[in-house]
């Protein structure tokens, strides 16, 4: 299991990069996709929509389910991730850089610094599935 460290996370397994345009760039964890399965489609909203922290802007399907996403962050969205759309399995293969989902503009980056950072979303991976998991996970990317 993959958990960038430059990136921040929400507890709905969720990423966002503050980019250097001060937009934020947001997509699945490593985690989520994972649990998941073959993700087999992506509902998105449009440019210029608005998303609010902690409400779904969007739904996932893959074979076993169907998820909402939750924004991490209030904004307004500046671009969608287009090959998604037609390609969803694209979050499966590489859910940090091609697989990302939307971009926004945010008024203030403060929401940001409040989400986990790398090492805190580890400890909650080992409180929610369990150390023994996390560590054989990790182990299995670096070989």
């Amino acid at each position: 299991m993959v958990i960038l460290e430059e990136l921040r996370y929400s507890k709905d397994h969720v990423w966002a990069r503050l980019d250097d345009d001060n937009r934020i760039t947001i997509g699945i964890s490593d985690y989520a996709q994972e649990e998941l399965g073959d993700i087999t489609g992506i509902d998105l909203p449009e440019e210029g929509d608005e998303v609010v922290k902690d409400e779904p802007f969007g739904s996932i399907e893959s074979q076993n389910k169907v998820i909402d996403l939750f924004s991490p962050l209030t904004g307004e969205i500046v671009e969608i991730n287009q090959e998604l759309l037609d390609s969803p399995e694209v979050m499966n293969e590489d859910p940090y850089q091609d697989g990302w989902i939307i971009r926004i503009d945010v008024s203030s980056s403060t929401e940001y610094y409040e989400l986990l950072t790398s090492e805190e979303y580890d400890e909650y991976l080992k409180e929610i599935i369990g150390v023994e998991q996390v560590e054989e996970a990790e182990k299995g990317e670096e070989e």
